[in-house]
């Protein structure tokens, strides 16, 4: 029954997926400037060791933008996460939290304790300062084989513990070829999410990542990537309704490089992206991070500050570090850093 029930709403998803009106286009624009972009940075399994994970986190933190959100709260900003290797996170974290950035675990195992050997308990990232998980990536779906029943419990997990699941769905090459890119989404969506509440789905995050074009140089054009992004919300709005399917943010993922960045945030439904080797370059990532902090910016002119600024001056006014002050370098010599080779690299 329930296979029958996935398969009614998958299909109910793809049939209303079809170009919008002007109208349709305008509203989802609006919903837009409502959403906080988020940027995220998966490490995977690098660097080497700590000595490289400090480097590499500590370099990043000096070519943040004002863009992205300070230790202040109730900025307009960017909210950045990085996900470095278990080992690392509180090291990392240290380091991150300087300057408002969080910190996430790739995985967690969904018990809280018990005879699991090489397991790690959402209580035990969350005690490093993690506020953020990864749950059902390609690669953990694939190398490590976690399945959606092993992802959903995952997810419900870290919602239950006080954290945010950043629940990561996309399609094969054979899928993408055989059209059944979205039924695949609604799919995974409707199995990883199951038995979370419409009140949880506030803290939850949805990254698209195709996994032909995750590490493959294969990219994603962006206007297929809006398309499966409208066709998620499409679908939240049937599991769901469509608060829902407005507030939730959804993330691209593949291949995703600081020039392209600004054309996938310049897309409706589109709020931020989960960027695998180019976070472990400091300049192109935190380039990547202030590019969409600028595109976010331009489209919520109306956003009033804290001290009654709007726009642009609300989101760049009084960025902080922890007992000190600002001063970051602007998009554009992070992106000529970036491109001359200038930066912290490390390889994936």
């Amino acid at each position: 029954m329930l296979r029958l029930v996935i398969l009614a709403l998958a299909a109910g998803a793809v049939a209303g997926f079809m170009p919008r009106s002007a109208r349709t286009l305008r509203r989802s624009m609006e919903m837009k400037a409502e959403r906080q972009p988020i940027m995220a940075g998966n490490w995977k399994l690098n660097p080497p060791t700590k000595t490289d994970a400090v480097a590499l986190a500590s370099a990043f933190t000096e070519l943040l933008g004002e863009e992205t959100c300070s230790v202040e709260p109730g900025e307009m900003c960017t909210e950045v996460i990085a996900f470095p290797p278990f080992p690392f996170i509180a090291p990392v974290e240290e380091i991150l939290s300087e300057v408002g950035v969080s910190v996430g675990a790739q995985s967690v195992y969904f018990e809280d304790k018990g005879a699991y050997t090489g397991a790690v308990a959402s209580s035990m990232v969350q005690s490093l300062g993690c506020e953020y998980v990864l749950c059902g990536h390609s690669e953990r779906r694939t190398v490590f084989k976690d399945d959606d029943d092993a992802i959903n419990r995952k997810v419900k997990k870290v919602l239950a513990d006080g954290m945010k699941p950043i629940l990561c769905i996309g399609e094969t090459k054979e899928e993408y070829e055989a059209g059944l890119c979205q039924a695949v989404c609604a799919v995974q969506i409707a199995k990883d999410l199951a038995g979370v509440s419409k009140e949880e789905m506030a803290n939850v995050v949805i990254a698209y990542e195709p996994v032909w074009a995750i590490g493959t140089g294969l990219v994603c054009p962006s206007d297929v990537a809006q398309e499966v992004h409208v066709g998620i919300r499409e679908f939240l709005s049937k599991m769901y309704d469509q608060d829902v399917a407005d507030a939730t943010r959804i993330q691209y993922g593949g291949s995703v490089t600081p020039e392209s960045v600004d054309e996938l945030m310049s897309k409706p439904d589109i709020d931020g992206c989960l960027v695998g080797g180019a976070s472990l370059d400091a300049a192109k990532f935190a380039a990547s991070a202030t590019s969409s902090g600028v595109r976010w910016m331009g489209r919520t002119a109306d956003a009033v500050g804290r001290d009654g600024t709007r726009g642009i001056e609300a989101a760049a006014g009084g960025r902080r570090r922890r007992g000190g002050s600002g001063g970051r370098a602007p998009a554009a010599v992070l992106l000529r850093a970036a491109e001359s080779g200038r930066s912290t690299h490390m390889h994936m």
